[in-house]
C-alpha cells in the first residue's frame, strides 16, 4: 500500500447501530490489510484458529491456490458476525437477536455479557456498535447500553491473550477471534460510534438507519443513512476484489495505528459522525435527502481511511494479543 497519513476527526474534515457496519466488502478489506501485517506466527495462530469456526468450509473459495488459502480463510471470517445473522430462521444455528436487557449486570455472568464460544447461539447484534449520544436541537439524549463493541474488544482481546488453558480453550479463543475482525471494523465507521437524538427522533436515530437519504434520481435508489455509510467503499462482495481494494488503499500513519485504546476509536468516529455524516444535505428539506455528489466522494475517501486504519490497527492487535 502507500503511504499517506490518516486525518481523523476535525483535521479530516476540515478538508471536506443496530444495522452492519461496513457491507462484507468493507469488513473483508479490513482483514486483507491486517493480513498483510501480521507477523508469520500469529497468522499461523490465526489460521489454526478460524479453522476451527464452524462455518469454515464456507470460508473458503473452490480453486483457490493453496498458498492464498488461508489468507481467504481471514478476510472472510471477517464477515462471520453478520453472517449468522442470516441464519437466525434456523434456531439450531443461530439464536435470537434482541438485545438482552441485563447486560448491566455486575457479574457480568448475564447472557447479554457471557463468552463461552461457538455453543452461544445469540446474534448479540448490540456487540457490534457503541452509540455515543448528540442532539443538535437540546433533545434529551440517553447513554449506550452495555454490553457494546467497546467492552466486547477488550474482552475478546484480552481472551485471546489468555494463556490459562484450564479456563480459555481454542474454541473460544477462535470464537473471540473472529468476533474481534469483525468488531474491530465495525467501530471505525462513524455511524457505528454514534447515534442523533432530535424531535424527529427523540428515541435516537439508531446510527443513522431512521435518516432516509436517497441517490439521484430519488425514486430509484431511496435508503438510509447509515446503510449509505455501510456501502461507502464500494459493493464489490468478491474476495478477490476486496483483497485488490485493500492493496490500493493508502497506508495508515504510524502514529495513528499507535492508538490502541478502543474508546479513542469510538471518539473518532463519533467525531466523524457528527462533523460529516450528519452535515449537508443531512437536514436541508425534508426527507428523503438527496445525497451531492461531494458529499458521497467524500464519504469514500473517509470510508477507505477509516479501513486501512482498522485494518493496520487490527494487526497490531493480533501482533501484541495472539501470540502462542
Amino acid at each position: 500500500m502507500r503511504r499517506l497519513p490518516i486525518l481523523v476527526a476535525t483535521a479530516l474534515l476540515a478538508a471536506a447501530s443496530s444495522a452492519q457496519a461496513w457491507n462484507d466488502r468493507g469488513h473483508m478489506m479490513v482483514a486483507a490489510v491486517a493480513w498483510n501485517s501480521l507477523e508469520p506466527p500469529v497468522r499461523a495462530r490465526a489460521t489454526q484458529l478460524i479453522k476451527l469456526n464452524p462455518h469454515y468450509r464456507t470460508f473458503l473459495i473452490t480453486g483457490t491456490h493453496k498458498p492464498e488459502r488461508d489468507k481467504v480463510a481471514f478476510v472472510r471470517a471477517a464477515t462471520w458476525p453478520d453472517f449468522i445473522k442470516d441464519l437466525a430462521k434456523k434456531p439450531d444455528e443461530a439464536g435470537p437477536g434482541d438485545y438482552i436487557d441485563n447486560g448491566n449486570d455486575p457479574t457480568g455472568l448475564s447472557e447479554a455479557n457471557q463468552n463461552i464460544g461457538y455453543e452461544d447461539l445469540h446474534l448479540h447484534k448490540y456487540w457490534h456498535f457503541k452509540d455515543m449520544p448528540f442532539s443538535k436541537d437540546t433533545t434529551a439524549t440517553k447513554d449506550p447500553k452495555e454490553p457494546n463493541a467497546e467492552t466486547r474488544i477488550r474482552l475478546h482481546r484480552d481472551t485471546i491473550a489468555s494463556k490459562d488453558k484450564n479456563a480459555v480453550d481454542d474454541d473460544l479463543k477462535s470464537y473471540d477471534l473472529v468476533w474481534l475482525l469483525h468488531l474491530v471494523g465495525d467501530v471505525h465507521q462513524p455511524l457505528h460510534g454514534t447515534q442523533r437524538f432530535s424531535a424527529e427522533h427523540d428515541k435516537g436515530d439508531a446510527g443513522g438507519n431512521l435518516v432516509h437519504v436517497c441517490e439521484d434520481p430519488c425514486e430509484h435508489t431511496k435508503t438510509n443513512l447509515h446503510s449509505f455509510w455501510d456501502g461507502a467503499a464500494g459493493a464489490n462482495a468478491s474476495v478477490f476484489s476486496a483483497i485488490r481494494a485493500a492493496e490500493r488503499l493508502d497506508d495508515a500513519d504510524p502514529d495513528d495505528v499507535d492508538v490502541t485504546e478502543p474508546q479513542k476509536w469510538i471518539d473518532e468516529s463519533f467525531e466523524l459522525a457528527k462533523t460529516f455524516a450528519y452535515a449537508k444535505p443531512i437536514d436541508q428539506g425534508s426527507e428523503p435527502f438527496q445525497l451531492t455528489r461531494q458529499y458521497k466522494r467524500k464519504a469514500r475517501e473517509i470510508a477507505e481511511q477509516r479501513i486501512a486504519l482498522a485494518g493496520a490497527r487490527l494487526a497490531k492487535l493480533l501482533n501484541d494479543f495472539l501470540k502462542d
